[in-house]
């Protein structure tokens, strides 16, 4: 980077360290920012910090929000007695996005990994179990993702709540709508198997 004025040089590297963002996007982005109109440059700037200083986890799910509780808690048309566990913020938007879904969440903040060394205290499972025994709740679903860790998680998750009688589902997982067989792996495959359905 000797080649770029230190700010410059500054800049890509701070995009660079975002994720997705390789050395050759970053350096188009620093210099698209350097064109932009200085007025632009100040909002995506405070964008940025107000976003930063604004947002938090929800008292309830630990989803994102800038308010005590997000928008899916504060709904009284969502149905409290289902609460879909899921691994970030985006797993939410994901799943609301199909618009099928009308129970609330709970957002981990990850998965068991011991080689991450990411244990059980260091996600949000014993809030998980707060809520469960605090409230009227009768089916947690697992939408995990089909990782290793993902598939742990959800095994450590179902095993804490099978005593309390309450209903545990998971998510199904194999085929997209649209794949070819041959390109997917065995273990797609082996999902796909075990979630078929009769026709």
């Amino acid at each position: 980077m000797d080649y770029y004025a230190l700010p410059i040089a500054d800049l890509i590297e701070q995009f660079s360290k975002l994720p997705g963002i390789g050395k050759k996007t970053a350096q188009r982005l620093a210099l698209y920012v350097l064109e932009m109109d200085p007025l632009e440059v100040e909002k995506l700037a405070n964008s940025i910090i107000n976003a930063k200083e604004k947002i938090h986890y929800c008292k309830q799910c630990f989803n994102l929000t800038d308010d005590e509780f997000c928008n899916v808690c504060k709904n009284p048309n969502r149905d409290e007695s289902t609460i879909c566990v899921v691994e970030g913020p985006r797993d939410v938007v994901a799943m609301e996005k199909i618009r099928e879904y009308k129970g609330l969440y709970h957002v981990l903040h990850g998965v068991i990994s011991p080689i991450k060394d990411i244990g059980p205290d260091e996600i949000r499972i014993k809030e998980l179990l707060d809520r469960v025994y605090n409230k009227q709740v009768k089916e947690i679903i697992l939408a995990l993702n089909p990782t290793v860790e993902g598939e742990a998680t959800s095994l450590y998750i179902a095993k804490l709540l099978k005593p309390l009688g309450i209903k545990t589902t998971r998510i199904a997982h194999g085929i997209p709508v649209g794949g070819d067989l041959e390109y997917f792996d065995e273990v797609t495959l082996s999902k796909a198997m075990e979630n078929r359905r009769e026709l």
